[in-house]
């Protein structure tokens, strides 16, 4: 883990203390596998990963665990093609993903692209809607798995 995945996970587990849930060492398992990843991992990724820690932890703890980092704010969801939901840490400010369908790995990108708004804005001019929100995906082979 690196100085600022490890910050990244203190700031979570003290997050999450101040919101009033209980940080079992399970728990803490669960934050540290998470903020310490750069791969889109499903909860059965993160129980596997944890379980090395901490044998006993249930597979309901790592849901509980990811619903309350979700419902903070700390976590996004990432909808997979061919798979189950994974999640990964939440960058500040409007981001967007590129995701490598062979390893996980993600990559996020400016929100601000010049070609991302005025994309949005002729999709609901196109079709009659006033566009309030979008969540970009995008998939494909990283340098690394081609």
């Amino acid at each position: 883990m690196n100085p600022s995945q490890s910050n990244l996970a203190q700031d979570w587990m003290e997050r999450l203390q101040a919101s009033g849930y209980r940080l079992t060492r399970p728990r803490q398992a669960v934050v540290e596998i998470i903020a310490q990843s750069d791969y889109v991992l499903s909860p059965f990724d993160v129980f596997e990963k944890a379980r090395l820690r901490h044998p006993r932890l249930g597979l309901v703890t790592v849901y509980r665990t990811l619903e309350k980092l979700e419902e903070l704010k700390l976590i996004q969801r990432v909808h997979r093609p061919s798979d189950c939901q994974a999640f990964i840490a939440a960058r500040p400010g409007h981001q967007h993903l590129l995701i490598c369908r062979s390893c996980g790995r993600a990559e996020y990108f400016s929100g601000d692209s010049d070609w991302v708004e005025p994309l949005m804005s002729r999709v609901g001019r196109d079709l009659g809607y006033a566009v309030e929100a979008h969540w970009l995906q995008l998939f494909g082979v990283c340098e690394r798995c081609r």
